[in-house]
């Protein structure tokens, strides 16, 4: 398992794809997505499923570009949602052209996922397509879920993690699957790599929500305490709401009864004194003590891996190291 190279050779197999044509303004955004960077760690995983089980990685090349554009697609109608000016650092779809363009080059992004499964024998097709579909539904039921949390001043820890699973870690697990899935492994087999998937994206996630707050705006290339401006009712919040006094249990609602366009003034105080109040709580301690139980329990599921000892490490260090990043 060589995460390195999965990752630099998925790269060369995307600049072989010509995305660009014919209407121009459809396909240079989605060229503009894939290109800005990024992670590619559900691609990297899905070429690390199918080379633990078969031993051959590069035939899971098509699947991971289907995660891969499928997951940037979520990203570019996420941030015209949440009218966000940043990712990954560069300007987002909508900020670079406009809104309209972000809806259809989205679109167009889905409808290519799809396409690339196209590459496999017909049984295959069909398995990784109705793991496809089911993961997509689930992610825009999770983007709902995100959505109506916003003007709830009643969500709960649990909803919270339902939300996140929704929207992140299916896809995260789908990924690993959809490579067992073309390496012929069994059903059982699979759906234990994706419960490793599940709960390590339920931690990917949890992680990112502390980033989002109290990350290196350099190294995160997204806005820093985004979530805070928008009102997301992560768990940095809720806990706050949990474990916090009168007092800073009244501002935090008070500044989660509206939103401040734009980064005005008014956005950087309420950023600055609402991350003062998680800070005082220990909200950071409390998220780290969550990211690593549900990183435990995802290693949980190797025991039931009929896998080499060298493959389960490889998934106990990668999942480490996703816990310990700082972008």
């Amino acid at each position: 398992m060589d995460i390195l190279k999965y990752q630099s050779d998925f790269l060369s197999y995307l600049r072989t794809k010509k995305l660009v044509k014919e209407p121009k303004n459809l396909y240079e955004p989605i060229d503009y997505i894939l290109q800005i960077g990024g992670k590619r760690i559900r691609p990297m995983l899905t070429l690390m499923a199918s080379d633990i089980f078969s031993g051959d990685y590069k035939k899971a090349m098509p699947a991971a570009l289907a995660v891969e554009v499928f997951h940037n697609f979520t990203l570019v109608h996420d941030d015209i949602m949440d009218d966000a000016p940043l990712r990954r650092g560069h300007k987002t779809v909508h900020e670079k052209w406009d809104i309209n363009t972000g809806i259809l080059s989205g679109d167009a992004m889905l409808i290519l996922a799809y396409q690339y499964f196209e590459n496999y024998e017909p049984i295959v097709f069909q398995k990784l397509a109705k793991l496809f579909s089911k993961t997509a539904l689930e992610v825009c039921d999770g983007q709902q879920l995100d959505v109506d949390f916003e003007t709830r001043n009643d969500v709960t820890i649990a909803e919270y993690i339902k939300m996140i699973t929704l929207k992140t870690s299916v896809l995260v697990a789908a990924a690993l699957k959809m490579g067992a899935i073309v390496a012929d492994a069994s059903e059982e087999q699979a759906q234990h790599l994706y419960n490793y998937g599940l709960n390590l994206g339920i931690a990917f996630q949890l992680q990112d929500d502390y980033l989002d707050t109290y990350g290196n705006p350099e190294n995160f290339g997204k806005q820093v305490g985004g979530d805070i401006m928008e009102n997301k009712k992560t768990f940095l919040y809720l806990k706050a709401l949990e474990v916090s006094n009168t007092s800073d249990k009244e501002k935090l609602l008070q500044f989660y009864s509206k939103k401040q366009k734009n980064n005005t003034e008014n956005n950087i105080e309420k950023v600055g004194t609402v991350s003062a109040i998680f800070t005082r709580n220990n909200i950071p301690e409390y998220t780290h003590q969550l990211i690593e139980y549900y990183t435990n329990k995802s290693f949980e599921s190797l025991a039931y891996l009929k896998i080499s000892q060298q493959a389960k490490d490889g998934l106990l260090m990668f999942g480490k190291n996703l816990m310990s990043r700082k972008v």
